[in-house]
């Protein structure tokens, strides 16, 4: 047992003399400025990218974070369209993603809330880490609670956007026609997941930038915590 207490104060302590080097090469950062700059990268994930998803046709016409049918339902939308219903049909797709960029409206403040209180433990292995790796932690530290708060909004987008009265009237045409099997999707944790999962990969998409292209660190703070990266 002391042996293995040894170690692992080895290992911290090497750690932390690791990470002052790294901090002393580059302007004498301290973590909690590297966090603040990680903070912002992703606070900049979200005004620039995830605004644009609260817009009409954010997720509809965005195929990087479109929401599309569920396996369960593609069957449902071919059956529709072979009896002639291709206008309903379309109609439960689009509200799908109304509903989404609804939600994401009104959910955003989350977002940012839990991107200021990151905590940063990890400062070396996310800003040396991969092109997402600050939008992978932010994802792997969030996702649980997001979901418990974005879960209702999703239900309620879903009535306002008229998408469960579309999709109750898709499903009654389907579950009639003889010989089908009868089907009753979750659609609110479905367009809850997918409008979580758009949302990440929007972030993701700012922090690669920022990580990748010097023009986007607009800010002295993002020019030197990413430089710390290159």
């Amino acid at each position: 047992m002391k042996k293995l207490s040894l170690i692992l104060l080895v290992l911290v302590l090497s750690s932390c003399a690791e990470m002052q080097k790294i901090a002393s090469e580059y302007g004498g950062m301290a973590n909690p400025d590297i966090a603040a700059g990680l903070r912002q990268a992703l606070q900049f994930g979200i005004d620039k990218q995830v605004q644009k998803l609260t817009a009409t046709d954010g997720f509809f016409k965005n195929q990087a974070v479109k929401i599309m049918l569920p396996d369960e339902l593609k069957k449902v939308d071919a059956t529709l369209r072979k009896i002639g219903l291709n206008s309903l049909a379309d109609d439960g797709l689009r509200v799908l993603n109304r509903a989404a960029e609804s939600a994401v409206k009104e959910a955003t403040p989350v977002f940012v809330d839990a991107v200021q209180k990151l905590s940063f433990n990890d400062a070396k292995n996310i800003l040396l880490g991969s092109k997402t790796a600050a939008t992978q932690y932010l994802q792997q530290t969030t996702t649980t609670p997001l979901y418990g708060k974005f879960n209702p909004v999703v239900k309620q987008s879903l009535s306002k956007v008229g998408a469960d009265k579309v999709w109750k009237e898709i499903i009654s045409k389907y579950n009639a026609v003889p010989l089908v099997s009868k089907v009753n999707p979750d659609l609110t944790d479905y367009v809850t997941n997918k409008a979580l999962e758009g949302v990440f990969k929007m972030i993701a998409v700012e922090e690669q930038e920022i990580r990748s292209n010097l023009q986007a660190r607009t800010t002295p703070l993002l020019k030197q915590v990413f430089a710390m990266q290159d």
